[in-house]
């Protein structure tokens, strides 16, 4: 009899850590695939990385939602999962570049393809304490506690991005 509570015990458990996870996941996406837009600058890529990192975070939920920051962990996830696409691309890119000649850039008149554009051209570290600080909105500790950094280095990393980027959206047409 015994074994039937544990049974029992453990599917309620279960059940209240996918409804916590729903409503982990619904609190989250949006969020979450806008960062990752910013991050890789394609519609496409950032719902990618952003459906993988929370389906990581899904198999581990139960751990997870114990986490001081569940939410923190996600984001680690998601950068860590771009990190591993950018080191892919670049092989790629290596590979194309030794067969093919380099094309024209595509000129565009559309203001936010100009600061995807700009944000995309920054150094990673910089795009990635931008992207914590300015667009999810972390104060410059916690964005420091995510990258594994001190916070004086997030704010010296978003002053460089800013006046890369101030300096970039002057030039574009």
């Amino acid at each position: 009899m015994r074994w039937v509570t544990e049974i029992a015990e453990t599917e309620v458990e279960a059940e209240s850590r996918g409804e916590d996870f729903e409503e982990f996941f619904a609190a989250e996406r949006g969020r979450l695939v806008r960062a990752c837009l910013l991050l890789t600058g394609d519609v496409a890529d950032a719902e990618d990385l952003a459906q993988e990192a929370l389906s990581r975070v899904m198999e581990r939920w139960p751990d997870v939602a114990r986490m001081e920051s569940p939410t923190g962990y996600l984001y680690r996830t998601a950068l860590n999962l771009n990190r591993k696409r950018l080191r892919r691309l670049a092989v790629a890119a290596r590979r194309l570049m030794a067969d093919r000649v380099e094309r024209d850039d595509m000129a565009s008149a559309d203001d936010r393809m100009d600061v995807l554009r700009a944000v995309a051209s920054l150094p990673f570290a910089q795009r990635e304490a931008l992207v914590l600080v300015e667009w999810l909105e972390y104060s410059a500790e916690e964005a420091g506690s995510l990258l594994g950094i001190e916070a004086v280095s997030v704010r010296a990393r978003l002053h460089r991005a800013r006046t890369s980027l101030r300096r970039s959206l002057e030039e574009s047409p």
